[in-house]
């Protein structure tokens, strides 16, 4: 890109060191509180989980099922809900304002993957929405897994699960 005619670029090059962009970043960053940012997300996080109550306690009065049997199909509600809410952008902007708040397990999870599949969408079903939608889902599975035989290990060292059979 040339200047005014003359040869020369109409921009002069930066060259800062590390230090000196994050300063330069720092002074420049606008200013956020913690505890309106707390605040949203305690507001936002416990509204999504008052809403997951609210299915369950439909579920358990109109179907007559105990909180253990409505707990499926209200995942499954809560997942629907995140996802249409997301395709519709609306989750973004609740996720840009309230922060950790919106990131409430499997609304947070569905909006990722929901995210990724639409981003994504132009690249093809398989290698685009599969792949990257997967990229997540992928992590948190395998977290998972590990975990559980991590716990399933120490239960069986333990013994700490032998009571419940014995009882159960």
């Amino acid at each position: 890109m040339k200047g005014s005619g003359h040869g020369k670029p109409a921009y002069k090059p930066v060259s800062m060191s590390s230090k000196e962009y994050q300063a330069f970043a720092k002074n420049r960053e606008p200013s956020r509180s913690i505890w309106t940012n707390c605040l949203k997300a305690f507001l936002v996080g416990g509204f999504i989980c008052f809403i997951g109550q609210g299915v369950q306690q439909f579920f358990m009065t109109a179907f007559d099922m105990s909180a253990k049997d409505a707990g499926n199909p209200t995942v499954a509600i809560m997942i629907l809900l995140s996802v249409i809410l997301t395709s519709m952008g609306v989750y973004d902007k609740i996720s840009q304002w309230a922060g950790a708040g919106s990131a409430v397990p499997v609304t947070g999870f569905a909006n990722s993957m929901c995210s990724a599949a639409i981003e994504h969408r132009s690249e093809g079903l398989v290698l685009g929405v599969g792949a990257n939608m997967f990229k997540l889902a992928g992590s948190v599975i395998v977290f998972g897994v590990v975990a559980a035989f991590v716990v399933g290990i120490i239960y069986w060292v333990f013994g700490i699960g032998a009571w419940h059979d014995i009882t159960g």
